[in-house]
């Protein structure tokens, strides 16, 4: 129970936000020595990595969007359009994410989360592992979170 001292406010406040991160990542670095390890180092900050596949005529094919933390690599977002799926074009994009992560950014995994009607099983045949399985996220769907080493 909350002291009559306090108050609950629930709103949006970026203000406040701010602060509440800035205080976390405080609190975590001095509790985990490899956080700490990683401040003033080029893996302190997450760095985004944007892969994209445009068609003859500039336009959007496929994509994936994601960064980079603490040597690791968070895939997003992947998508093709729905024409040019089949085609290579989501493993070219993820195989360049991968490429650039490991050999520009030092990471040496890759992470992501992806829904039961999406891509599990490209994912897994590109070398990921499923590590994580939420049943009913969002209800009446199951979300995967799969991993994988690199190199």
């Amino acid at each position: 129970m909350v002291s009559r001292m306090f108050r609950l406010v629930t709103e949006v406040d970026k203000e406040r936000r701010d602060l509440l991160r800035t205080r976390l990542r405080e609190t975590n670095t001095a509790a985990s020595s490899v956080l700490r390890s990683l401040r003033g180092t080029p893996h302190e900050r997450e760095f985004p990595l944007h892969v994209w596949v445009l068609d003859e005529a500039g336009g959007l094919a496929g994509g994936l969007v994601g960064h980079t933390w603490a040597t690791w690599l968070h895939v997003t977002y992947l998508w093709v359009a729905g024409g040019h799926r089949g085609a290579g074009l989501g493993s070219a994009l993820l195989d360049e994410a991968e490429r650039t992560a490991r050999t520009e950014r030092g990471c040496a995994a890759a992470r992501v989360e992806t829904w039961e009607f999406q891509a599990p099983g490209f994912y897994t045949r590109r070398g990921y592992d499923v590590v994580c399985v939420i049943p009913d996220y969002p209800p009446g769907i199951t979300e995967y979170t799969l991993v994988k080493r690199l190199g």
